[in-house]
């Protein structure tokens, strides 16, 4: 995926085959720099060892970076499909502030219209989360966890100066969770969700670009 601009390049980070392709399946254009998408395998040692490879690249250097990908909502009343916007990603290795929230909010809503929208804080784990330790990551704030967004971010943020920020689909939540039936006809949604979001990216990364000096 790229686009032919002098504007800085845009870094769309997942974990999963599954992810990328969907993101693939989407590509419509719009783009204002170029845009390169990055399979980073599952977990946060994945993800941190992927990304920071990447943005050593001279062709990434001011990169704009947006974690993406399946997640677990951890709110009572979340369904599989709904999005997530994180505030800010978390985990063991410290905490990052997104850019641009609002601005994703709104332009996820006008791609994928009468989907559900969060904001809020993203926890992240090493591992999948279930039954009651979901409760305890509410109880915390976080709203979403998912292995790799917080790592990315970090990341990121130690290569340079640049804007991140968070965007995941619920795939998995707490009336919803994987083991349960169902699982399929949610993740086929959340498929399709993630398939229709690329949009929002690009106008974030329009909107939110680091002034020159």
């Amino acid at each position: 995926m790229s686009a032919t601009s002098a504007s800085p390049p845009l870094l769309i980070a997942c974990a999963l085959g599954i992810e990328r392709l969907a993101l693939r399946l989407g590509e419509r254009g719009g783009a204002d720099g170029p845009v390169t998408v990055l399979r980073t395998g599952m977990g946060p040692a994945a993800a941190e060892r992927s990304v920071s490879r990447a943005l050593a690249d001279p062709a990434l250097a001011g990169a704009a970076v947006l974690a993406t990908g399946f997640c677990a909502g951890l709110a009572p009343g979340m369904h599989p499909g709904d999005l997530v916007v994180a505030e800010e990603t978390r985990d063991p290795s410290g905490t990052t502030p997104c850019v641009g929230t609002g601005l994703l909010v709104r332009e996820l809503g006008r791609a994928v219209p009468g989907r559900t929208v969060h904001t809020g804080p993203v926890t992240g784990s090493d591992h999948v989360v279930r039954g009651q330790e979901r409760s305890g990551l509410l109880a915390t704030g976080a709203i979403a966890v998912d292995m790799e967004s917080a790592a990315t971010l970090l990341s990121a943020g130690r290569s340079g100066a640049r804007p991140v920020a968070a965007v995941r689909v619920v795939v998995d939540a707490p009336e919803h969770e994987l083991v349960r039936i169902g699982t399929v006809r949610g993740g086929i949604s959340a498929f399709r969700v993630l398939r229709s979001i690329l949009p929002a990216f690009f106008e974030w990364h329009r909107n939110v670009l680091l002034p020159r000096r």
